[in-house]
């Protein structure tokens, strides 16, 4: 019978999964991710991200013109 600490929650994993994803996987949050280095690689970093963004929304804009076009017809 396991003891009440050592149970797992759904979609935790196993003992070893666990150890991996605390010791080697990192946080499982991106808070304070930018930190360190020079300003400039914290400043491209953040273009970078907001780029991403823009590309994303540009993405779901489209897909969305393109299923109201679809009803249109």
């Amino acid at each position: 019978m396991m003891a009440a600490d050592e149970e797992k929650k759904a979609g935790e994993g196993g003992r070893l999964l666990g150890w991996v994803f605390r010791n080697l996987a990192g946080p499982p949050t991106v808070e304070n991710a930018v930190q360190g280095g020079s300003q400039q690689a914290r400043d491209l970093w953040k273009q970078d991200l907001e780029r991403r963004k823009q590309w994303s929304r540009e993405q779901r804009e489209r897909k969305r013109a393109e299923r109201e076009a679809r009803r249109g017809e």
